[in-house]
């Protein structure tokens, strides 16, 4: 999954989308086509030293910094900017990203039509919610009425987009991966280009 992380069309904004192995890192440059550039190769002022799994170093005006798949370095960056993330679509046309629920990662489906964040039990487990001590509900699926637990969910991060006090409900049948919900995505404002989807934080 490539995840890239935009702001204004400027060169002081670097974002790392993928790394190949420990020889490129895909990046992209002042909003540009993403470019694969080798361990040693400058490309567009920036130059990366090393690749690791899900980082690079690059050395941008002189200096070193470590971007994890998703981060950006904007040189202009004011404290007040909105984050934002910009996010792929896989070959299915589903956009599936790395994210963080709690400060544990999370794999999550971006899910327009789920109301909330939505985990399987296994995963809510995992995660160490007890979810058990949420209120019980019952939520209609292709499969049928399924029994589901709503609980808070002390943050809920996506990239940079770091949320508190998220609501999600915890599904025990029928669901295999974490869906990013409205509860969240109410949270940002979203727009869909083509293959991509851009999420800015509102507040």
């Amino acid at each position: 999954m490539l995840l890239l992380l935009c702001g204004a069309a400027a060169a002081s904004d670097v974002a790392l989308i993928g790394v190949m192995g420990d020889k490129a890192a895909v990046l992209a440059v002042g909003g540009g086509e993403p470019k694969a550039v080798k361990v040693g190769q400058t490309w567009s002022g920036v130059k990366v030293i090393s690749v690791e799994r899900g980082e690079a170093t690059v050395e941008i005006a002189g200096k070193q910094r470590v971007l994890k798949i998703g981060q950006h370095y904007r040189a202009s960056a004011a404290s007040a900017e909105r984050q934002t993330i910009t996010l792929a679509a896989d070959a299915r046309g589903h956009f599936i990203s790395e994210g963080a629920i709690n400060g544990n990662p999370v794999r999550f489906l971006v899910d327009t039509g789920a109301t909330s964040v939505a985990l399987p039990a296994s995963e809510a487990l995992r995660l160490g919610i007890d979810y058990r001590k949420g209120q019980r509900a019952m939520s209609s699926t292709a499969g049928g009425l399924v029994p589901i637990y709503i609980v808070r969910l002390d943050t809920v991060r996506l990239g940079p987009i770091e949320l508190a006090g998220v609501e999600g409900v915890v599904v025990e049948q029928g669901l295999d991966i974490a869906l990013l919900g409205m509860s969240f995505l109410n949270r940002v404002e979203m727009k869909r280009d083509g293959q991509h989807m851009v999420l800015v934080r509102r507040y």
